[in-house]
């Protein structure tokens, strides 16, 4: 029976790190939350003069990357999921 001591202990290792490559692998990319994204792209958003569009594609981008650069213009390089999003003709999908 002795011998069997150590069958729990691995069973435990094995589910805790399947548990930690699954998060890992669909972890996105950014460091914010889901419910942080609307204050994030409301601050991006209040200095243009184009909110409308401009709401819409950082909601989209931030649903997508969980981030958004600082600011209300540029840093595009601090969420490069979001600077590397394009759009079908090649030009950014994220203000």
């Amino acid at each position: 029976m002795a011998r069997l001591s150590w069958v729990p202990t691995a069973v435990f290792v094995i589910l805790a790190l399947s548990f930690a490559i699954d998060v890992a692998l669909t972890e996105k990319e950014g460091s914010l939350r889901r419910e942080d994204c609307p204050s994030a792209y409301k601050y991006r958003c209040s200095e243009t003069s184009h909110k409308k569009p401009c709401m819409f594609f950082c909601k989209k981008c931030c649903d997508k990357c969980l981030c958004v650069p600082s600011g209300t213009y540029g840093h595009k390089e601090e969420c490069p999921c979001y600077n590397n999003w394009k759009t079908k003709e090649g030009g950014p999908k994220c203000p």
